[in-house]
């Protein structure tokens, strides 16, 4: 165990990530396809980037969706009213009575399509 005046300094090394050392290690596309999320939530209204150990939230009054990177994709885990459903739906988690988790895998920007762009607005509407 590390002595208390230590230990204060060991936590501080173990600081939050920034968003771009998310990205550290990652493909090109992944952060296209971060951009392409960026893009589609700009045009719902003001949000905030706020970066955690293991992903990215994307907050307007409460987080509407969670961004985790990985090598070649992203997962993106939006909030919804209901259970969503499509072949990149990864996982799906009722965490109350009307609200689920919803992760989706997306490899590259094209994949920021129809779909999701409607599932991050009713994300955002369900975050005011």
């Amino acid at each position: 165990m590390l002595p208390g005046s230590q230990r204060g300094l060991y936590h501080g090394a173990m600081s939050t990530p920034t968003v771009a050392q998310h990205f550290q290690g990652r493909t090109p596309a992944v952060k296209a396809t971060y951009e392409a999320i960026l893009k589609v939530a700009k045009k719902l209204g003001p949000f905030t980037e706020d970066p955690k150990k293991t992903s990215i939230h994307l907050n307007r009054k409460s987080a509407f969706a969670g961004v985790a990177t990985r090598k070649e994709a992203l997962i993106l885990t939006v909030k919804a009213a209901k259970d969503l459903d499509g072949p990149r739906v990864v996982k799906s988690e009722q965490v109350s009575a009307s609200r689920w988790h919803v992760e989706v895998r997306l490899e590259a920007p094209a994949d920021v399509d129809a779909k999701v762009r409607d599932w991050l607005a009713a994300a955002y509407e369900l975050s005011a």
